[in-house]
């Protein structure tokens, strides 16, 4: 990331279309972004259930949604059972080592 403030307009091209991408990202992101978009509209495309490039996006979108849907239920689950690891670890530390003393 740049600093805020600090967007930078980046060409990319979709499907064939250019656009002027303005983003805080660097411009290696923000085109890396773009081609993803592009590969997940033609996959669409050359699956063959829509001809519509309009439609084709939406259906990428839903696709690249599901995706991130999957990875973020994904990353609570990890985030729950690394603490749950944290909290048997911590059974095994001695208690001035725990964290949790309290000082009266």
């Amino acid at each position: 990331m740049t600093d805020k403030g600090s967007k930078q307009v980046v060409r990319v091209s979709i499907v064939g279309e250019e656009y002027s991408i303005r983003s805080d990202s660097t411009p290696e992101h923000t085109r890396a972004v773009a081609e993803y978009v592009d590969a997940a509209i033609r996959r669409v495309l050359s699956a063959g259930g829509a001809v519509e490039t309009r439609k084709a996006a939406i259906l990428a979108a839903l696709q690249i949604t599901d995706q991130l849907f999957q990875a973020q239920q994904a990353s609570e689950e990890l985030t729950g059972a690394m603490r749950s690891l944290g909290s048997e670890v911590r059974r095994w530390l001695p208690p001035a080592k725990r964290g949790d003393v309290t000082v009266v």
